[in-house]
């Protein structure tokens, strides 16, 4: 059995709970871990108290050397590790791999950024009478982050909150993914190794709502950072408002691709293979969800991508030469069959696909698809894409934006004024154009608006939310500017 690190300690429940961590794709059990008590969370609680004055006192570079040595042990292991997600998460193993290397990318970029927090010395003399004072602006850690990890990317998205909070020089309390929290339980042994203090780094296996909602209306934690539905989101920004605690959300989305008549048709559909169909097998928030395509192509685009569909094959998410593995688990994929269900049944042709087996769900393709039906209106997690026909660009952005998310969206065309236009007008975070909207590089800010969250993560954006500035002004420091 798995334990979960409480204290620097290996631990198991207070009560001696578990569950039970399965393939989804087989239903095979891989291992347990334990169910976390809210005695067991008010116990990471306390000793993350102590970790964030730990953390205080490590300067940057010792920081920024563990951080490396974190990066180096995880890509010793990169061959286990990706293994290990795939087997749990059902993301092909190839994914995974591609998933580990970002996250160790992740890790080394957080170390360089460790170094760069600064500060900055504020020209006291722009005010009359205060010429003679020397104001310096610096950067402190917050405290204690928690730290609330999703099932879709967990590494990734993991290396993205908790490196950069130690990074910043916080003490970190993570909430791995239920469904799947083994490679993180891995990795945290990993970052133990790595020479972080006792109890800077703690992670906490159980249910979400019990020891999400513990982090977040708990006063010894100064940030939550969340990647998830926006439903969490709602609950954990109400609870965490009750201390005004900092919230970073990453939440829902349901991203619009507008494909022009004038755009490379083949390319086009490549990019919604690969960013809704195949990678995460569509568990993805800023995955392609609602496809857009100028009228006089549509059908032909509708062609290209079905043909793209029916060549992905589906399966063991441990083959080298599988493209779509499971859905999380099999209640996940029921939920995407009964939206492609009632498609269907208000009118929307399914023209490859929409069947499920078990945990899996074809890679489905769907017209004639009214905008009004559950599949095209809120996010859908799966391998699903519904084409739309538009006529004036006016009409695509007035679709596109009528939506409650505005995380990413993309834009296909040849014409760069047309794209940056289109660009301009969309609202969202991120504008892909000429590509899939589910593409996240670590040096960029990403994030959305709307329903979609706030707060922006990213190398150089990162380190900023999970800071606070201080001012230190001294008192007529200096003699050089005569008394006005």
């Amino acid at each position: 059995m798995a334990k979960m690190l409480i204290d620097s300690q290996w631990l198991a429940a207070s009560d001696g709970r578990t569950r039970e961590i399965r393939n989804p794709g087989t239903g095979e059990v891989i291992d347990t871990v334990p169910l976390a008590t809210l005695e067991d969370a008010e116990r990471a609680l306390q000793a993350a108290q102590r970790g964030k004055e730990a953390m205080a006192r490590l300067p940057a570079y010792a920081r920024a050397e563990i951080l490396f040595r974190c990066a180096a042990a995880m890509e010793a292991e990169k061959s286990a590790l990706s293994e290990l997600l795939a087997a749990e998460n059902g993301k092909p193993i190839r994914q995974t791999r591609e998933e580990l290397d970002a996250a160790i990318r992740i890790f080394r970029g957080f170390a360089e950024e460790s170094k760069r927090i600064f500060g900055r010395v504020v020209p006291m003399d722009a005010v009359p009478g205060q010429e003679r004072h020397l104001a310096l602006v610096i950067r402190q850690p917050l405290g204690v982050v928690a730290a609330i990890v999703p099932f879709n990317y967990p590494v990734e998205l993991y290396a993205h909150k908790a490196a950069a909070a130690l990074a910043a020089g916080n003490a970190v309390i993570a909430k791995p993914p239920s469904d799947c929290p083994l490679t993180l339980l891995r990795i945290a042994a990993l970052m133990e190794e790595a020479g972080l203090p006792r109890a800077a780094h703690q992670m906490i296996t159980g249910s979400g709502a019990l020891i999400g909602e513990f982090l977040a209306r708990s006063p010894g934690i100064q940030m939550v950072t969340v990647t998830g539905s926006t439903e969490v989101g709602i609950k954990i920004s109400r609870l965490a408002a009750e201390h005004l605690k900092k919230v970073h959300m990453e939440l829902g989305g349901n991203d619009a691709t507008i494909v022009c008549a004038d755009a490379d048709l083949e390319k086009a559909a490549d990019a919604v293979v690969l960013g809704r169909l195949a990678r995460g097998n569509g568990q993805i928030c800023c995955a392609v969800k609602r496809i857009f395509v100028e009228a006089p192509v549509y059908n032909q685009m509708a062609e290209i991508l079905t043909a793209k569909a029916k060549a992905l094959k589906v399966g063991n998410q441990l083959g080298e030469d599988t493209d779509v593995g499971p859905l999380i688990s099999e209640q996940a994929a029921r939920k995407v069959e009964a939206v492609i269900n009632d498609a269907v049944r208000a009118g929307a042709r399914v023209t490859t696909g929409g069947k499920r087996h078990g945990a899996f769900i074809e890679p489905t393709v769907l017209v004639d698809v009214p905008p009004q039906v559950e599949l095209f209106c809120q996010e859908t997690f799966g391998p699903v894409a519904p084409l739309v026909a538009f006529h004036t660009t006016d009409e695509a952005v007035r679709m596109a934006n009528d939506s409650p998310y505005g995380l990413q969206a993309a834009v296909f065309t040849k014409d760069i004024s047309r794209a940056l236009d289109i660009a301009y007008r969309l609202e969202a975070g991120g504008v892909i154009v000429n590509w899939s909207s589910a593409l996240r590089v670590e040096s960029l800010p990403f994030g959305g608006i709307k329903m979609s969250g706030h707060g922006r993560e990213g190398l150089h954006d990162t380190l900023n939310e999970m800071t606070e500035q201080k001012v230190i002004l001294v008192h007529n420091a200096l003699t050089v500017f005569e008394q006005m």
